[in-house]
Parts: C-alpha cells; sequence; structure tokens
C-alpha cells in the first residue's frame, strides 16, 4: 500500500476498526475511507455495492461486526448469523466486482471446534462441534472465510483473511448485558469499589455514560442512592462482593486492539494471499486462567472486596488458545504484555478515555 492508497476500514468505530484506523493514520496514509453504519448499511446489497462503484477503494479492511460476549451470543444468535453473513457477502463480493486490490477479513478464534487440541492451529478449522454459546457467530465468521478463499481459487483475488485472539481497548462495550469478558469484568469491579467507598457522584456519572442492560437503566432512580446501589446489585457489583459467572477454571488469551491492528497493518503491507493460505492466527500463543485473571483485574481496579462465582451460569470454552508458529513464521508479534495492557486500559476507562 501507498500513503496515498485509498484504504475502506469498514467498522471504524469499533474497538478493532478505531484501532486499525489510528495505526493507519500514525503510519502516515492520508486517503482512508469511512462510514458510520448509519450512513452505509453492510447488510444492504444495493447501498454496499453503490458505495463501492462511487468510491472505488483500493484496499479494505472488514472489521466491521456484530459482536458481543456469551450471553449476547446466546440471547440474539438469530441476529449473530444474519449481521455477521450480509457484512460478510457484501463487502466480499464487492471488493471483487470493482476490483479491489486486496482486502483483509477479520474473523475470531471461536471459529475453532470446541474440543479442539491446543494450541489451535489453522488447519483444525471445520475439524469437530462448535462452542455453543456462540455458534451462530462462529459460522458466520467461517463462512467468509470459506467465502474469501473461493474468491481467491475462481476469481485470482488478494483476500486475506486473519483471525484474533480476544480483544480489548479503546472502544470496548461496557454494557453488562452484551460486553466481552475484560470490559465486562473491569466495569464490575469499578462500580462495586465505588459502592464500597460511597462514591455515588462518580458511580452517577458512570451510569449516565454508559449503560447497564438487561433493561435495568430506565428503572434506576438517580435521587436515590438505595436505588442506584439496587442496580448494580442486579450485575454482581455489590460492596464486599464481585459475582462472576461460572467458576473461573477455563482459560482465556488476551490480546490488545493496538497489537491487534499492528497485525493487520503489518499484513496489509507485507503479506499476500499466497502467503497466508486460507488465514492466520493473530496470538501471543499464551493464555491466563480465569481466577487469574479476575485477581489481576481486581488489583489493577483497588477493590478490597471478595470474588463470588455463580457456577449456575456457563463458563464457555475450557481453554481457546491459538498456536502463533504461522503468524511468528510470516514476520509479526505483539508487543503489549497482559499486565500493562489491562493497567493502561483500565486508567483510560476511569478517565473516560475507552
Amino acid at each position: 500500500m501507498k500513503k496515498d492508497s485509498k484504504i475502506y476500514v469498514a467498522g471504524h468505530t469499533g474497538l478493532v476498526g478505531s484501532a486499525v484506523l489510528r495505526k493507519l493514520e500514525k503510519l502516515g496514509y492520508t486517503n482512508i475511507l469511512t462510514r458510520t453504519s448509519s450512513e452505509l448499511d453492510l447488510t444492504r446489497q444495493e447501498d454496499v455495492e453503490k458505495f463501492f462503484a462511487k468510491e472505488k477503494p483500493e484496499y479494505v479492511i472488514l472489521c466491521a461486526a456484530k459482536v458481543g460476549g456469551i450471553l449476547a451470543n446466546a440471547t440474539y444468535p438469530a441476529e449473530f448469523i444474519y449481521k455477521n453473513l450480509m457484512i460478510g457477502l457484501n463487502v466480499v463480493n464487492s471488493a471483487y466486482k470493482f476490483n479491489v486490490k486486496k482486502l483483509l477479513n477479520l474473523g475470531s478464534s471461536c471459529i475453532y471446534p470446541q474440543n479442539a487440541p491446543q494450541p489451535m492451529k489453522e488447519c483444525y478449522l471445520l475439524g469437530g462441534k462448535l462452542e455453543e454459546t456462540n455458534e451462530a457467530y462462529a459460522i458466520a465468521k467461517i463462512s467468509i472465510i470459506e467465502l474469501c478463499k473461493f474468491y481467491n481459487i475462481q476469481y485470482k483475488t488478494n483476500f486475506i483473511s486473519v483471525m484474533p485472539t480476544n480483544q480489548y481497548g479503546i472502544g470496548d462495550n461496557f454494557d453488562m448485558e452484551t460486553a466481552h469478558l475484560l470490559p465486562m469484568i473491569l466495569r464490575r469491579f469499578y462500580l462495586a469499589k465505588l459502592l464500597s467507598e460511597n462514591d455515588f457522584e462518580k458511580i452517577k456519572l458512570d451510569l449516565k455514560k454508559r449503560k447497564l442492560g438487561f433493561g435495568i437503566d430506565k428503572n434506576i432512580d438517580f435521587s436515590s442512592n438505595e436505588s442506584i446501589e439496587n442496580a448494580l446489585n442486579k450485575v454482581g457489583a455489590y460492596r464486599d462482593k464481585v459475582i462472576l459467572w461460572g467458576d473461573g477454571s477455563v482459560y482465556r488469551e488476551l490480546m490488545c486492539s493496538d497489537d491487534l491492528a499492528d497485525a493487520c497493518v503489518f499484513l496489509m503491507e507485507n503479506k499476500n494471499a499466497k502467503d497466508i493460505g486460507d488465514f492466520v492466527n493473530i496470538t501471543a500463543g499464551n493464555d491466563i486462567k480465569l481466577k487469574d485473571l479476575f485477581e489481576m483485574v481486581k488489583e489493577t481496579v483497588g477493590f478490597k472486596g471478595r470474588i463470588e462465582y455463580d457456577a449456575t451460569k456457563p463458563n464457555g470454552t475450557f481453554r481457546k488458545l491459538m498456536d502463533d508458529k504461522k503468524i511468528k513464521e510470516l514476520g509479526w508479534k505483539p508487543k503489549i504484555d497482559i499486565r500493562d495492557g489491562i493497567k493502561k486500559f483500565f486508567k483510560q476507562y476511569e478517565n473516560g478515555d475507552a
């Protein structure tokens, strides 16, 4: 890519897309195309084709997606499969139809089989049953990986797919109903800390900026500290404890979105479909037990209470460690340590920047 190449970042307001946009701008790319979802509905084929016909992007980085944690995936599976399929189908087909030079498609580690050997190598895809809690999302993402592969075979396109591990960072979602793991627990510990300190002014600021979800927000009486405390209790934040799903025995890998953006731009600048094959994992190749992660977040936030587990709720897949051999061979490795990343993430959240 040249610094003045026309690059379309689809989903630039989201967690990953905003990180990619920041990285491109930092590197001096000057001709970046963006559209919000209200400006361009990527689930509508006609609208997407009109956009590509008019703007003629040379490169596309497809970050747009409907995303969420275990609860959101389990509650809205039809939305997850439909919207993610339509977004991918429309953008990839338009990229082919309007002669895009290279496209990068972002997937997710949840595409791998539930009981895949660890660490998960790219060749394990479609080798077994998917995790039920995010099956709809995974099927959509797998379909778009295959779509890119078959377009490369039939039409000689240069479409690459990357499978990042779990992300966190600026632009994350902190809604307790739909958030991913780290922002959800970080906010829960933070609200519990404020509650233990009777700092209702900061709690009000937080609640007015970000929803709790579950329909709780509309019933909060901000003139009543008791009403506010009851609302926090409903999402697992108490003065003396934080309630977390599962039992803390499973493992997860976490990566800062700035690292992922660095990997995406590196691949767009240096590698083609023939170098990558069907797709490549974006991973550090290590993970952490959730009990240890929870203690790390609790310490970072400064909450002094205890952690209580709700074992009636699902843990999700036991382990989702991705193999990093291929991405290392391609010449990339992450730079941000998890402890340092979480400390920075919490400061960004506390300051209102995340």
